[in-house]
């Protein structure tokens, strides 16, 4: 059951990543918002994330992970039917903030986890990987969910994700979970110690730039290979086909090997791997050759992310949750800033975009130097 409560959790977090993508053309059209409007709504979920991964810490060492799990989902719960029922701006980018909330919560909780859950030989590690590739399903199935079976209607959509969503709660509610990590009372100010502790420094540092090269591919790589004369549709088949599908084997192929091979040096190959492919993949315009280097650039992304949580997790064991919290949030920041710095670089020229994407590839070579340090 605690398998299933991880996988639920982290599926439904996945649905909350592809949500807003889903249902922004619907509520722009339906309340008439502009692109500046689209942007703060973006940003509101941005700071939600950040802030419910940084807070939730200090409560999930002190009373559990099922009180979180059980708090972030709710929060989405009401988030989604909140977005339902919005009247505008102000109540969607508010309902907004509220699903970032909840969602960088589940994150943490959920990845409080992985430890407790054993699959015969296979490393904690590698547990991480194989259940985080349940995130990048939940971010395949609601853009097929919303434009085949909902016609892209935003209400329909939320309420098939409360649902699911609702769901996981029950579960979550009769699974037994891990205990508290044993304190009674949280001081902060061995949150700040932790924050001055050079490992969780580096393993932060990590996630943010690993963060902000997969968002410069999520949501710039259409516009480049478009730009390279890539036909629209064949563009967008690049990216869910070739860097989804990467992202989800690349963390099915990567848990074996961790079996065998340390964490860290993972993170390394990794780095290395990530510099070499989206270098590349940002050479061709042809959209065979295109698929091929961005589906391999999926596989190098792919055990960055769960690998970096498992590391800081066997790090900081005693407080797992406020560590795994606080290199989360530095990963959100990565979100925030990744975008409107190659926007910024690109500027109103589309044929810039593969410029301003070498930041992804020099990025990656700035994970690779730090991981030696971890």
């Amino acid at each position: 059951m605690l398998i299933t409560a991880a996988i639920l959790a982290i599926f439904v977090y996945g649905i909350i990543a592809a949500m807003l993508g889903s249902i922004l053309p619907d509520l722009s059209k339906k309340f008439n918002l502009t692109p500046k409007q689209n942007g703060s709504i973006a940003m509101g979920q941005a700071i939600g994330l950040m802030a419910g991964s940084f807070f939730v810490g200090p409560l999930i060492d002190v009373e559990g992970v099922k009180v979180g799990l059980l708090l972030g989902l709710a929060l989405i719960v009401a988030a989604l039917l909140g977005l339902r029922g919005a009247g505008g701006f102000g109540s969607i980018a508010a309902f907004l903030v509220m699903l970032g909330v909840g969602g960088g919560i589940v994150v943490v909780g959920s990845n409080g986890l992985p430890p407790f859950i054993h699959l015969g030989s296979i490393s904690t590690a590698g547990v991480f990987n194989i259940l985080n590739l349940f995130f990048g399903l939940g971010g395949l199935v609601t853009p097929l969910v919303a434009a085949r079976l909902f016609r892209n209607n935003s209400s329909k959509l939320l309420v098939f994700a409360a649902a699911i969503t609702a769901a996981t709660v029950a579960f979550c509610a009769i699974t037994e979970m891990p205990a508290p990590s044993g304190k009674v009372s949280f001081d902060f100010s061995e949150a700040g110690a932790l924050l001055a502790t050079p490992a969780l420094l580096l393993l932060s540092l990590i996630l943010f730039v690993y963060v902000a090269c997969e968002v410069g591919v999520w949501n710039w790589l259409v516009r480049h290979l478009i730009a390279q004369g890539v036909p629209e549709a064949q563009a967008l088949t690049v990216l869910s086909l070739g860097f989804a599908l990467g992202l989800l084997l690349g963390r099915v192929a990567v848990s074996p090997i961790l079996t065998g091979v340390s964490p860290e040096h993972v993170l390394t190959g990794a780095a290395v791997l990530m510099a070499v492919t989206t270098y590349l993949m940002l050479q061709s315009g042809n959209p065979t050759l295109a698929w091929v280097l961005v589906f391999l650039g999926g596989i190098a992304m792919a055990p960055v992310f769960p690998t970096t949580l498992a590391i800081v997790s066997a790090r900081f064991p005693a407080m797992a949750a406020t560590a795994t919290g606080i290199a989360v949030t530095a990963g959100w920041f990565g979100l925030v800033v990744s975008s409107p710095i190659i926007g910024g670089i690109a500027g109103a020229d589309p044929k810039r975009l593969k410029k301003a994407l070498l930041l992804i590839p020099a990025a990656s070579v700035i994970m690779l130097v730090v991981s030696f340090g971890v």
